[in-house]
């Protein structure tokens, strides 16, 4: 993998007790294990202001958070399914990302839901989301239920693996498309 990269970890739930952030928690401790360029930006943490247009100031986690994205040539997505939908939280953070400013890059993702349904529809949302900033998205997503997860960490082996894998795959797509 090409030393350069930057990655970029997103919780996408801004609910303060999330399963998400647990899962991407994970991710971007192995993805930090594999490139210590990488950074978390967790929604959980509800310090992204709401997208009031262009012309306004917002505060600095937001704006760090919106150049953390531009600047990464990686981005691992995380996000529950609400409604048959990914979380507007994570909408609304995309919203202060110039699609001009990120062409080439690479997603990787990752949907959590309660229940074995509606996985498809949400990584098809996401897909067409990065397919907007002309993202290219590895196809293969990991679709994680929250019975994977036990006392605040990913209990499952299964699932860990195809976390793992996940971030693998998608770090080498980005590596093979910066070779050229």
């Amino acid at each position: 993998m090409a030393e350069y990269m930057k990655i970029v970890v997103i919780s996408g739930s801004p609910r303060k007790n999330a399963n998400t952030q647990i899962i991407m928690k994970y991710v971007f401790e192995y993805a930090k294990s594999k490139n210590q360029e990488t950074k978390l930006i967790n929604l959980s943490d509800n310090q992204i202001e709401y997208y009031r247009g262009p012309d306004i100031e917002y505060n600095s986690t937001t704006k760090d958070a919106a150049n953390d994205i531009m600047d990464a040539d990686v981005w691992l997505i995380g996000s529950p399914i609400y409604n048959s939908f990914f979380s507007s939280a994570l909408k609304n953070l995309f919203e202060y990302v110039n699609y001009k400013k990120t062409p080439g890059k690479v997603a990787g993702i990752t949907i959590l839901a309660a229940g074995n349904i509606g996985f498809i529809n949400v990584q098809t949302l996401i897909t067409q989301l990065m397919s907007y900033f002309r993202v290219i998205t590895n196809p293969k997503a990991v679709f994680l239920t929250t019975e994977s997860i036990k006392e605040n960490s990913v209990t499952d082996e299964d699932a860990k693996s195809k976390l793992r894998e996940m971030v693998d795959e998608t770090l080498e797509m980005a590596s093979k498309l910066h070779q050229n």
